[in-house]
Order: C-alpha cells, then sequence, then structure tokens
C-alpha cells in the first residue's frame, strides 16, 4: 500500500429509499480512479460510517475492492475497540489494502486508553495503516509525540493522517520521526500548504464531484509548478469541507456535476431554503468559471 497521492474519501450513494447504490458506488470509484487518483477511503466520516449496518460496510468495500485496480482502504471507526477490531479484521477479509484507524466514536479521554485502542485495531491484521487524527471532529488530538510512539512500536503504521487544520503538525511530525510516516492532508482547503510542508498524499473531499481538478492541483504542487489559479478558483469549493454539514455540501456539488445525489442519512437531512440556496450559488459560480483542460 503507497500512501500517496489523492486519495479520495468517498460518498456513500443511497437510493430513494435509502438503501445503499453500489451500481452507482462502482461507478464512482472507478470513475475517479480513472481521473488519476490513486486509492480510495470507503466508510469514513465522509462515507457517513457512523450511519452504516456492519453488513453494509462490508458490503460496501466489496463493491469497491471489486469495481477498482487502486488500493481499498477502510476507515475503522466504531464505538467499542471490540466492534473496531471485527470491523478490520472484516475488512481484510474483503479485500482491503489499507485500513485508516480513527478514535472511538463519542469517548474520548487520555492517552493511555486512546492508545490501547489504536493499538488494538494496528494488532488486529497485517493491512498497512494510517493514523487518523482529527480532533476537530473527535475530540481526540494526537500529538506528534504520540504518533511517533505508535509508530515506533507498530511496523503496519505507515502514514499519518493529520486534519487538525494546523500546517505545524506536518513539519512537527517530520522533525521527530523523518520519512518513517508518510503524511497525508486531510484538510481540502489546505493541500498545497501541506505539500509546501512535506506532505505527500490528500484524503480527499471534493474529489468526489472533482477528481480532475483536484489531481491537478494536488500533482501540480508535489512538482513545484505554480498552481495558485487553480487552486484560487478551487478554494471556495474546498473550504465546503471544513463544515458541519460538509456531507450533504459534497454531495450536492456532485449532483451539480451530475455525478451524484444530494441524499444523505438522518440525522443528516438534506439541505433546505436559504441554505441550499446559498451553497447552490457559490457552487454554480465556482462551476460557471471551472477551467478547461
Amino acid at each position: 500500500m503507497k500512501w500517496q497521492g489523492v486519495i479520495p474519501a468517498i460518498t456513500t450513494p443511497f437510493r430513494e429509499d435509502l438503501s445503499v447504490d453500489h451500481d452507482f458506488l462502482a461507478r464512482h470509484a472507478s470513475w475517479m480512479a480513472g481521473a488519476g487518483c490513486t486509492g480510495v477511503v470507503a466508510l469514513g466520516s465522509l462515507g457517513e460510517g457512523a450511519t452504516l449496518e456492519l453488513e453494509e460496510k462490508i458490503a460496501i468495500l466489496k463493491t469497491c475492492v471489486q469495481a477498482l485496480h487502486v488500493p481499498v482502504v477502510a476507515a475503522i471507526s466504531a464505538l467499542s475497540t471490540d466492534a473496531a477490531v471485527r470491523l478490520a479484521k472484516s475488512a481484510q477479509e474483503a479485500g482491503c489494502s489499507g485500513l485508516m484507524v480513527l478514535p472511538p466514536y463519542v469517548y474520548s479521554t487520555d492517552w493511555r486508553e486512546m492508545k490501547a485502542h489504536m493499538a488494538a485495531i494496528l494488532r488486529a491484521t497485517d493491512l498497512s495503516c494510517m493514523l487518523y487524527n482529527n480532533p476537530i471532529a473527535y475530540r481526540t488530538d494526537f500529538l506528534p509525540e504520540q504518533v511517533a510512539e505508535l509508530a515506533g512500536e507498530h511496523e503496519n503504521l505507515h502514514a499519518v493522517k493529520e486534519s487538525s487544520a494546523d500546517i505545524r503538525r506536518v513539519t512537527a511530525i517530520r522533525s521527530l520521526i523523518g520519512d518513517q510516516l508518510a503524511i497525508l492532508v486531510g484538510v481540502d482547503d489546505l493541500i498545497v500548504e501541506g505539500i509546501a510542508a512535506g506532505a505527500t498524499g490528500w484524503i480527499a473531499g471534493l474529489v468526489n464531484a472533482l477528481p480532475r481538478e483536484s489531481v491537478d492541483v494536488f500533482d501540480g504542487a508535489m512538482r513545484g509548478d505554480d498552481v495558485s489559479d487553480l487552486y484560487h478558483w478551487f478554494l471556495p469549493l474546498l473550504r465546503l469541507d471544513v463544515v458541519p454539514k460538509f456531507v450533504q455540501l459534497i454531495k450536492l456539488v456532485q449532483q451539480e456535476v451530475g455525478m451524484g445525489s444530494e441524499r444523505v442519512r438522518p440525522p443528516r437531512l438534506m439541505l433546505a431554503g436559504q441554505e441550499r440556496e446559498k451553497a447552490l450559488r457559490v457552487i454554480r459560480a465556482a462551476l460557471a468559471s471551472r477551467p478547461r483542460a
């Protein structure tokens, strides 16, 4: 598993009855891979993993594995450690190439307990793993020293998805362990800055609607090209990834480009009224000035 390039945190498509639309899921994943994405992460926050039953999660992973020639990564998150370990083992059985390991839902506590939770998942399989640090969403903050500690104790921990929105974390981790772990940016509107700081991958959100533009920004920044014009065009859309209703917003962008539906599972509801109208103005203004290949 190579933790590099643009790796979509893929959305989960739903039919009108809110069952998973596996036909579209396979087509969507293949479309993004065809645009140059280097893998797919399924079941994450953007994938509405918290609303999916275990059987649905396994079926989604199998659909992605069967549809793709690039690695499929399973996001491992649960209320309990035992449930997370079961999902990790099921992901390996489904053919996944890697795991994105999250802290537990709801419960956030001290390093001793959080380390034990993460370690149990890392030991559950021999799959390549990426630690997901997102203190904004999950209230657990894995500090650079703690990331280094986990990396020193688990040979299959190969990457960290850094979503603290503090670009200094990238350089802090690298100063402790060098290139031992690949660092991937998990905040869409920090990708160019993250690459400048040493990140080599992007777990991306707006890529679900705009994969070519996402790959162009990433590849250009990695080469050291001036991508300022493309990045500035993209930023109003990328910022939709960093607000509470990011799932609804990104799915709405997908619908606007003709590659998906805005349907979400409760407790999320589709955007409505002035909130939806404001979002559509931002989206349509950006798409109207969309760069042409």
